[in-house]
């Protein structure tokens, strides 16, 4: 008898671990898949992300078609157990909201995520790029990070403390998601 994958969504601010969590959870858990919600072009959405924030954030701007078409395309298959989201939002888009099982946040400080960051984006960069990012943060992108505070982590099942070692963050998920399926099996 087959069952519906269970659909699991990582959420952090930029920098806050959600990628090395998607990928380690595909890893631990069989018959698993994962979707990067950064790996999509989603062109009736907002193009200014401080922008958006700044005219109050509405999560239903973002039409996500092309992620949704992708998720049900492997709610089909029906060796797959459960589908990681490397996606930013938790329920709080309406199209999204119905399909997830999960919602995970990973609560990394500001300081920490931004320079995962800048490790990540800026090793090959100049001191000049660095600064200007450095500059946009404080002047525009720091109400961005706080947004996901304000709105992402309170609409989400599990907050995890994102200065843990990926290792903990993992299985903290991975008990989170079998008391899930316990639960809906009672």
């Amino acid at each position: 008898m087959s069952r519906k994958p269970m659909i699991i969504s990582v959420a952090a601010v930029s920098g806050g671990g959600k990628t090395t969590i998607t990928n380690q959870l595909k890893k631990r858990l069989d018959n698993s898949r994962a979707l990067h919600f950064d790996d999509y072009e989603f062109e009736e959405s907002p193009a200014d992300i401080c922008k958006w924030v700044e005219d109050g954030a509405d999560y239903n701007e973002w039409n996500l078609a092309p992620f949704i078409s992708d998720i049900h395309s492997i709610l089909n298959d029906h060796d797959v157990h459960y589908i990681i989201l490397d996606y930013p939002f938790a329920y709080l888009n309406s199209s999204m909201s119905d399909l997830i099982d999960l919602a995970i946040f990973i609560d990394t400080p500001l300081d920490i995520a931004m320079a995962r960051r800048m490790i990540r984006d800026f090793s090959d960069s100049t001191l000049e790029n660095i600064q200007r990012d450095v500059s946009h943060y404080l002047l525009r992108g720091r109400p961005a990070y706080l947004e996901m505070d304000m709105s992402v982590k309170p609409n989400s099942d599990i907050i995890l403390d994102g200065t843990l070692p990926p290792e903990i963050i993992v299985e903290q998920i991975i008990k989170g998601i079998r008391e899930k399926e316990k639960n809906s099996i009672n």
